[in-house]
């Protein structure tokens, strides 16, 4: 058990990674997508986990190799980069707190309707949900060491996982469902494409990349840990593809085969209830909670956390900036929940915003690592620039589809 801590503590930024990247977002996408179309978008998943890892990697070898954050490393060297860095940092910060308010939201309804069905009656009142959730992460937020949110986000990513595989044993597809979900191939139903940008959405996220430059300073590995940081960026991507999988088998196993779609976790626990009984929802739900809490930390530090990087100084967990702004963020979670939005449409615009960020992200780091004179003999070789441009054409054909599937979707509405 010694060693296996010591492995875990060692690929800590792994963890981080996943806890911000799979949310509850993630699980609406994933569910969704397995009611609807069984196993048949897992080659989408696995292309998205298979680009995250080679842009994790990429970015923690340009921290590793410089010794800077990516913010900076675009500020500095890059042309007009100033401006550039200013428009990922502010899109990024933007996407982030509606983001923030919209997981409050959904988990806020989450945990009302499900104690309503527990113990009967209304539920816990969702305001008084959200204040109790803030508190308690706001108190983790103020004792301020990075070594103990990684531990925390273990933790949480922990449960996450364990729980989504405990359901998806529980009610697991056929193989002959995995083997054609292998197989590209888009359905013919409506809206198919706007779910296949949604599920890139969720786990090939701009921020998540960003951030992994600075968690690689915050652990303080340099070219030593080379071997670390590939094995890190490998445990990421993988970890991220387990949760999404099980998930959209889980909805694969049961709804889909009952000719039940969902577009919202609660309906998910709600159609699975009468099937599975209460014990194994239970475990369901806390699935859904690990992966709230767990991508509400990263969130409510990533603004401190960008603005670091940008200046290039070390981030001062326990310093006024860091408690300030992470107390604004925490009172953006609070604004669905109190003024009762809608945190559905929330999550759509963070979404929206990201597809326009990731293009940009990929190019910068592109740039930086072909650079002889930052790089020198660690320059990206053709394996890496030959994944890279592959990502810059996967990241502009989804983003178009996105963006032409929320025209139409907000074109339906209004």
């Amino acid at each position: 058990m010694k060693r296996l801590g010591k492995l875990i503590i060692s690929v800590g930024p792994a963890f981080f990674v996943v806890g911000y990247t799979i949310g509850t977002g993630s699980i609406v996408t994933m569910a969704s997508a397995g009611s609807r179309y069984g196993m048949s978008m897992l080659w989408v998943l696995i292309l998205a986990c298979a680009f995250a890892f080679v842009l994790l990697e990429a970015y923690g070898s340009y921290s590793l190799f410089t010794g800077e954050g990516a913010l900076y490393g675009m500020k500095t060297h890059i042309r007009g980069g100033r401006y550039i860095s200013l428009t990922v940092l502010g899109g990024l910060i933007f996407v982030e707190i509606l983001a923030l308010a919209g997981i409050m939201g959904i988990i806020t309804d989450l945990v009302h309707d499900w104690t309503g069905m527990l113990f009967g009656g209304n539920g816990w009142n969702p305001v008084w949900v959200a204040i109790v959730i803030s508190i308690i992460i706001y108190s983790l937020i103020l004792m301020g060491k990075y070594s103990l949110f990684e531990k925390v986000l273990i933790f949480f990513v922990g449960i996450m996982v364990l729980s989504f595989l405990m359901t998806f044993f529980i009610v697991p597809p056929s193989a002959s469902e995995f083997v054609r979900g292998i197989i590209p191939a888009i359905p013919e139903q409506a809206n198919a494409s706007i779910l296949i940008a949604a599920i890139v959405g969720t786990t090939f996220t701009a921020p998540t990349f960003v951030v992994r430059s600075i968690l690689m300073k915050e652990k303080k590995w340099d070219a030593g840990q080379l071997r670390h940081a590939k094995k890190d960026a490998a445990t990421g991507a993988i970890l991220m593809f387990l949760v999404s999988m099980t998930v959209m088998a889980a909805a694969a196993g049961t709804l889909y085969i009952m000719g039940r779609p969902v577009d919202k976790v609660i309906t998910m626990v709600e159609l699975l209830e009468p099937l599975l009984g209460r014990f194994a929802i239970s475990i369901f739900v806390m699935g859904i909670l690990g992966a709230a809490i767990s991508s509400m930390i990263p969130i409510l530090m990533l603004t401190p956390l960008l603005i670091s990087d940008y200046q290039n100084k070390p981030v001062q967990y326990k310093g006024t900036q860091f408690r300030i702004l992470t107390g604004v963020a925490i009172l953006f979670g609070l604004v669905v929940p109190i003024l009762k939005f809608k945190p559905v449409f929330a999550m759509i615009v963070s979404q929206a915003f990201q597809v326009f960020l990731l293009p940009i992200v990929v190019l910068a780091m592109m740039y930086l690592l072909n650079r002889k004179d930052l790089m020198k003999e660690n320059r990206a070789g053709l394996w890496m620039n030959a994944s890279l441009l592959i990502i810059i054409l996967f990241t502009l054909i989804i983003s178009y589809q996105a963006v032409i599937g929320l025209i139409e979707s907000f074109s339906s509405i209004f």
